[in-house]
């Protein structure tokens, strides 16, 4: 009876010294590690937060900016109508034909400028998404990738605008 007790004395000194030494060495690293890595990865999603907010705020920011070339563009050929009524009164036939070529070329000015802004937009979108979703997954992707996921995002967005 006197060796179990001598010997399960032992056992419990050897394994509480063994988990003092465990946690010495091992648990505390551990632990720090996985606390660091909690926090990297609050970082990075709350970067990524950040990215979208932002990219939001430029969605928003070009949609205004397409509401007032609209509106300046409705403006203008307001006023242009106007000007060719009054023109009209003495001479129909030639104010009536340049009326028809000023509008024509305001619209296809702005169908450039209208396509211009949505190309860099799309442009800055798929910079931000790019970045957004790269630092989401922690992946770099290829280039042929990055290209299928913006096109794929791009068309999406076009559809949700087309529909909305």
């Amino acid at each position: 009876m006197l060796d179990f007790s001598v010997t399960f004395i032992i056992t419990i000194i050897n394994i509480t010294v063994l988990f003092l030494i465990l946690r010495k060495i091992l648990f505390k690293p551990v632990t720090k590690f996985m606390a660091d890595r909690a926090n990297r990865v609050q970082e990075s999603i709350d970067q990524a937060e950040k990215d979208r907010a932002q990219a939001k705020a430029l969605l928003a920011d070009y949609e205004e900016k397409l509401k007032n070339a609209d509106a300046e563009a409705q403006k203008i050929l307001k006023n242009m109508r106007e000007n060719a009524e009054r023109q009209s009164d003495m001479i129909v036939a030639e104010g009536k034909k340049e009326a028809a070529n000023i509008v024509a070329a305001t619209r296809k000015q702005l169908d450039a400028e209208y396509q211009a802004a949505l190309a860099k937009f799309r442009l800055e979108a798929a910079a931000l998404v790019i970045a957004a979703s790269a630092k989401l997954v922690a992946k770099d992707f290829s280039s042929d990738d990055n290209r299928r996921y913006v096109n794929m995002l791009l068309d999406e967005l076009a559809a949700k605008k087309g529909s909305g």
